[in-house]
């Protein structure tokens, strides 16, 4: 079922979001391409916007921050992993061999979160739900469907994942290579090897959302200006795309089989 009601099991990837160098072109482009809505938020929480598929919560898209004098990062889809204990992740991270970018922070009374990379360079979010618990709703058009960690050392990132969440990894059926993500025997998400991406790809996460038809999806997004860097094409899961969007955020779309 698509609409998600109860917090997400630790390890889990409930959230995601987009700090875009031009926030509001950020939440144009998404309504235009999958009927989101969302407006910039309050000053007190940074103009972070949450943004909605039918009055259901999917995705955050807020404003890039840095200090003075330092280059804008590049502009990416973030993972949140859900956790029951924020501050306890984090000296988990730690002592598998990961690295705390940002620290345990309160984001007023919704949620406490923080940022780390695993020992592989792959930079996820951790999300501890206090009011909010994450996406309202998953695996529907316009929506997050899958996330899947693509890694140089597969071996060493799932030994992280399993050191500081308790998950497991196990081979998906006819996928050779692709791992799944299993908490507490569920499947939630996959790990695989750099040997699709572009030569000299870091480690990272990949966010993968649904579409009634990926060709359409991808012909619009050209159109508003975005980039196609994998060709929609027919596959075990179903039919994807690996796109970017105007500011040049990577995210992939499926048609799911």
């Amino acid at each position: 079922m698509p609409e998600v009601t109860a917090r997400y099991r630790p390890g889990t990837p409930c959230w995601v979001d987009l700090m875009a160098g031009d926030q509001q072109a950020a939440l144009d482009f998404y309504r235009d391409l999958f009927g989101w809505q969302g407006e910039v938020g309050p000053a007190e929480f940074g103009g972070y916007a949450i943004c909605s598929l039918n009055g259901r919560p999917v995705a955050g898209i807020g404003p890039q921050t840095v200090p003075a004098g330092e280059p804008l990062p590049p502009v990416v889809w973030t993972t949140y992993l859900a956790t029951d204990d924020a501050d306890a992740t984090r000296a988990a991270v730690d002592a598998a061999g990961g690295t705390t970018l940002m620290p345990a922070v309160d984001v007023g009374t919704v949620g406490r979160m923080l940022v780390a990379s695993d020992p592989t360079g792959a930079v996820f979010g951790v999300w501890q739900p206090l009011d909010f618990f994450g996406a309202h709703v998953v695996n529907e058009p316009g929506a997050l469907t899958w996330n899947d960690l693509h890694t140089s050392d597969v071996g060493a990132a799932s030994a992280f994942l399993g050191a500081v969440f308790g998950a497991e990894t196990a081979e998906i059926a006819g996928m050779p290579g692709h791992l799944g993500i299993k908490v507490e025997g569920r499947t939630v998400g996959g790990v695989t090897g750099l040997q699709t991406d572009p030569p000299g790809s870091p480690s990272h996460w990949r966010v993968w959302f649904a579409a009634d038809d990926t060709d359409s999806t991808v012909d619009a997004l050209v159109k508003a200006g975005g980039t196609v860097l994998v060709p929609p094409a027919d596959g075990p899961a179903g039919r994807s795309a690996l796109v970017a969007d105007p500011q040049g955020a990577a995210f992939a779309v499926i048609t799911p089989a």
